[in-house]
């Protein structure tokens, strides 16, 4: 019977021959999913026989990563600011970068008593849960349209136990009326669909599996930004924030949409890579 080590070598060679960027951490991954073996038993029983149930269930899990299918997908849920998330096809998956937006987001809300957020675009949840786990006086209201990414946002709530996440399934351009009913809240946060038309056809083929509906930005990539600056200004509290994740080389525009509608104190916040992630802005205490 083969043992795991020497598996292991002819699994990451497969994974490496079909392109997957880091394939020693997510062969870990996948073995932890299909053996029951976390990292700390893959090391301490490399001799260990891979029976060949195991084996045929490795298998199929390898077929389907090196076919393009997102790791995140084929385990079925994914760590994001120390949370737990269940994702799928049709869901946004969890990134690392948009971490950069809840720390923005929280040290936003220090100064506010029970602050009211609303989430627009909310895919997954993550974001509003871990907003609402960190904070448990505040109220989260978390917007999201598709169906699938709906039921994925309304099943992460209960996953985590945020019970002061409030799910709405409503279209975030059709602006605030159907969604807020006047109510003003004092952090607006979004992580919206910003890759410009055009560039999807050439994004990395597991990106390519997520949504279309959660990556679309229209032509130049900033619909959402223009719309939501523009629609959801007045459902700040005066002195509330509204707080944008960013792609790559938007923030100079994202901060000129901002400027342009009123918002003042505009600034950026970097991720754990050094990329200006996340744009802020805040409605004058005046209210203009």
């Amino acid at each position: 019977m083969v043992t795991l080590r020497a598996q292991k070598k002819e699994w990451i060679q497969e994974l490496k021959q079909a392109g997957v960027f880091a394939p020693a951490f997510e062969l870990c991954e996948l073995i932890a999913f299909g053996m029951g073996l976390d990292r700390a038993a893959q090391l301490a029983e490399p001799d260990r026989p891979v029976t060949p149930e195991e084996a045929g269930r490795m298998a199929a899990l390898l077929s389907q990563r090196c076919a393009g299918q997102p790791l995140q997908y084929i385990l079925g849920r994914w760590e994001f600011y120390g949370l737990e998330f269940l994702v799928g096809e049709g869901v946004l998956i969890p990134r690392a970068d948009t971490e950069a937006l809840v720390d923005a987001g929280l040290r936003l809300c220090r100064g506010f008593s029970a602050p009211r957020i609303l989430d627009l675009c909310s895919g997954s949840g993550c974001i509003a849960v871990a907003l609402a786990k960190h904070r448990p006086d505040a109220q989260v209201t978390a917007v999201e349209l598709s169906d699938v990414a709906f039921e994925y946002l309304t099943q992460n709530v209960a996953h985590n136990g945020a019970s002061n996440v409030r799910p709405i399934r409503a279209d975030v351009l059709e602006g605030p009326d159907g969604v807020t009913a006047g109510e003003r809240f004092h952090l607006i946060v979004s992580n919206p669909p910003y890759i410009p038309s055009g560039e999807l056809a050439g994004l990395q083929r597991e990106v390519r599996r997520e949504p279309a509906m959660a990556l679309d930005g229209d032509k130049d990539g900033l619909l959402f930004y223009r719309e939501i600056a523009r629609l959801y200004r007045d459902s700040l509290t005066p002195g509330g924030w509204l707080a944008f994740e960013v792609g790559d080389g938007q923030s100079g525009d994202v901060q000129k949409i901002l400027m342009q509608q009123g918002f003042t104190e505009i600034s950026i916040a970097k991720d754990l890579e050094g990329f200006e992630r996340v744009v802020m802005g805040r409605r004058s205490e005046g209210g203009k």
